[in-house]
């Protein structure tokens, strides 16, 4: 088959047509002889992913009897065999033939295709609190594959920072059992404390709870360093206050701005050393 994206290639050529092109995008080789039948099976298979994939990643074909010393540098001792090539590197392969949902499964750990690509926008977008380009990401990525967990915990997050508390209160409600889940109840003391936000006034007799109320409309007001300030100030005065509602504000901050984020290292660091 001839292609923009399914390439022949030969010893002369595979530095550059596999290794340095898999630093664009992936390459998948598949190496294949006229005399293996499971081949004749397998080849067709890949060729028409790749079609489908319209440019994600690119197939080489390698011939091993018209390019032994390919099949000896990577080890090719039975064929069909499938390796992908990332980044300048082999980071996987497969032997023998397999049917095409293993085979689809194989590459898509490799191309992410346009939907898995909205998600990470939409998780990127987040860590650059940029709330409403991430709702509008997630929004995306959900008309495409409804009902993901991944996908509706971005898009609640997003709308829990933009006070958009009757849009979280249905991600909650409708939120499917997954490994997601128990990240969804880490935001849930969130929620519910700018959803109080919205009304309550702090009582002159309390003075933890007026730095509690202005903690949560930093929130509110997109102020996450000095909101984060101010509760860590509350649990060094009182590390279980509320029933540790400080502490869980934290936790529920940590998880929509995601652990990698500076502000999340920075505070639990800080919450590690007022805690313990």
């Amino acid at each position: 088959m001839t292609s923009d994206f399914i390439k022949t290639v030969t010893e002369s050529d595979f530095e550059y047509e596999v290794i340095a092109y898999s630093n664009q995008v992936p390459v998948i080789v598949d190496f294949w002889a006229e005399w293996c039948r499971p081949c004749k099976t397998l080849t067709p298979i890949l060729e028409k992913i790749t079609e489908e994939a319209q440019g994600r990643f690119r197939l080489a074909k390698v011939n091993v009897d018209e390019n032994p010393n390919l099949a000896l540098r990577f080890n090719v001792r039975s064929i069909p065999n499938v390796k992908a090539f990332r980044d300048g590197q082999m980071v996987s392969e497969f032997l023998g033939l397999q049917p095409e949902p293993r085979v689809k499964e194989f590459i898509r750990n490799l191309a992410p295709s346009q939907t898995d690509l909205l998600l990470e926008k939409g998780q990127s977008q987040l860590e650059s609190l940029n709330w409403v380009e991430a709702a509008n990401s997630f929004r995306s990525f959900l008309t495409k594959t409804p009902n993901h967990p991944s996908g509706m915990l971005g898009l609640l997050k997003a709308q829990l920072m933009l006070g958009n508390y009757k849009e979280a209160k249905h991600l909650i409600d409708e939120f499917p059992a997954s490994p997601e889940y128990a990240r969804m109840q880490a935001v849930l003391p969130l929620y519910e404390a700018l959803k109080r936000g919205q009304s309550f006034q702090p009582t002159m007799e309390d003075p933890l709870e007026a730095e509690s109320i202005n903690a949560i409309r930093l929130i509110m007001r997109g102020n996450l360093p000095a909101a984060m300030d101010g509760l860590i100030d509350i649990l060094r005065q009182d590390k279980h206050y509320r029933s540790d509602e400080a502490r869980k504000l934290l936790l529920g901050l940590f998880e929509v701005l995601g652990n990698h984020h500076p502000l999340t290292q920075q505070y639990r660091q800080e919450l590690a050393m007022v805690l313990f």
